[in-house]
């Protein structure tokens, strides 16, 4: 299959397009799998700050008395404690009685007065943000490193509800850009080689989906060279003889009934020839369902070999009949199929039996099958050639098939009438020593 060039281009073709298909649902997925992490992720620390900042801010108010100030009871609270611009509180180390989420590293606390000024951090606060208060309720800064925080902002009042100014809770957004890149870099890694394994298998792929497909191309191939050969045979045979009847000066009657009958047994082998080919495609194209009605096997067997006797005693053969049932078996089908079926068994049993042998056909029953065996003492089949005495014109013999008249479509035509009527024809030999075909057709 490599070396045509259509069906290389063909294969090649389909596997760029199945890696195409699959590199863009891949990175579809990829993108869809990120964002979702990435808000996963993003949704944890929000609900981790609001968690957070809701348990210190409530705890705060508690102790909260006078607006703008920070009673010195906050820095059991807080951890590390800085205090800006008030006096009267110093910075103390944090009691062991905090909470381990501010205490983790990469969270940090502001407080602001009412008026917006800076009053106090807490936790590992950076530096580098702007002492500028923003009261929105959600903030993603950026200081002047680059760094990201997430913060939240949340109003504070006293014990007596009045409003003593804000309070902010945020975290570094380190971590989470550290993960979300290794999530980018496992997805920018794993996608390429995700591809080079797909564009392997989507080859290797391509080649088993184009194997039937080049086997039926092969076929039509062979079929359409031995359809053109086996035409071509009559034909040169009446262009021969019509030429030579045309160079002769003079014919006398005789000559002329012999020239036209050559001609008329090249015309009539080649249209049998041509209703085989026709019959063949007919039934390639659709199955069998014009005329189905109930078929007798025993009256068609019995038929066959009344009709069939003549020829089996012209050449010297012993033609017979076993009925190994007692009941009638009916199968649904084409009844001039199916006896052209049996009969071309039966032809072909005869004519490849020499002088003095036996032709046997036997009917049964088996499992709801109807089974009828042609059986003869002929020359037999080559185990080589016993695989392919199905396919289209071959022969086992060509010679003696030319003799016989056989274009090597007898048991094509057989096979593809018993698949036809979803049965099986197969058969048995040993060279020298006779064949069996057997027709499975169920009842």
């Amino acid at each position: 299959m490599n070396q045509n060039k259509l069906f290389n281009r063909t294969r090649w073709q389909l596997a760029i397009s199945y890696a195409a298909v699959m590199g863009l649902i891949l990175s579809v997925l990829g993108f869809g799998v990120y964002k979702a992490i990435a808000h996963a992720h993003w949704v944890a620390i929000d609900r981790e700050l609001e968690s957070v900042a809701g348990t210190l801010h409530d705890s705060l108010e508690l102790k909260l008395q006078q607006p703008g100030r920070l009673e010195p009871i906050v820095n059991e609270l807080l951890p590390n404690l800085r205090l800006i611009g008030v006096k009267g509180i110093k910075e103390q180390l944090p009691s062991r009685h905090i909470l381990s989420a501010i205490n983790q590293g990469y969270y940090y606390i502001r407080l602001f007065d009412y008026s917006g000024k800076l009053i106090a951090t807490a936790g590992a606060y950076p530096e580098e943000l702007p002492p500028a208060l923003n009261s929105q309720y959600w903030q993603t800064i950026t200081d002047a490193k680059g760094n990201v925080y997430h913060q939240i902002s949340v109003a504070l009042h006293t014990q007596t509800q009045q409003d003593w100014g804000y309070f902010q809770v945020g975290r570094s957004l380190q971590d989470f850009n550290d993960y979300l890149s290794t999530v980018k870099w496992v997805l920018k890694l794993g996608l390429p080689t995700a591809l080079i394994l797909i564009g392997f298998a989507s080859w290797l792929l391509a080649g088993l989906a184009m194997k039937p497909i080049y086997s039926s191309y092969r076929q039509i191939q062979q079929f359409t060279a031995d359809a053109a050969h086996e035409l071509r045979t009559p034909l040169a045979a009446s262009q021969a003889t019509v030429e030579s009847a045309l160079l002769t000066p003079q014919l006398d009657e005789q000559e002329a009934r012999e020239i036209l009958r050559t001609v008329e047994r090249q015309n009539r082998r080649l249209t049998q020839l041509v209703a085989d080919l026709l019959l063949l495609a007919r039934m390639d194209n659709q199955a069998i369902r014009d005329r189905l009605q109930l078929c007798c096997l025993n009256d068609l067997v019995s038929d066959l070999v009344e009709e069939l006797a003549a020829m089996a005693i012209a050449s010297k053969v012993t033609l017979t009949s076993e009925v190994r049932v007692q009941q009638q078996l009916n199968v649904v089908g084409n009844s001039d199929q199916l006896y052209r079926l049996v009969a071309n068994l039966i032809v072909n049993a005869i004519q490849y039996t020499p002088a003095g042998g036996k032709v046997t056909v036997i009917l049964d029953c088996s499992h709801q099958e109807a089974i009828v065996q042609v059986q003869d003492t002929g020359i037999g089949i080559a185990a080589a050639d016993l695989e392919r005495i199905f396919d289209r014109f071959y022969r086992v013999n060509s010679d003696r098939s030319r003799n016989t008249g056989g274009s090597g479509l007898g048991l094509a035509i057989a096979q593809t009438i018993a698949r036809a009527h979803r049965g099986s024809l197969s058969a048995r030999s040993e060279l020298g020593s006779g064949s069996t075909f057997l027709l499975q057709l169920p009842l």
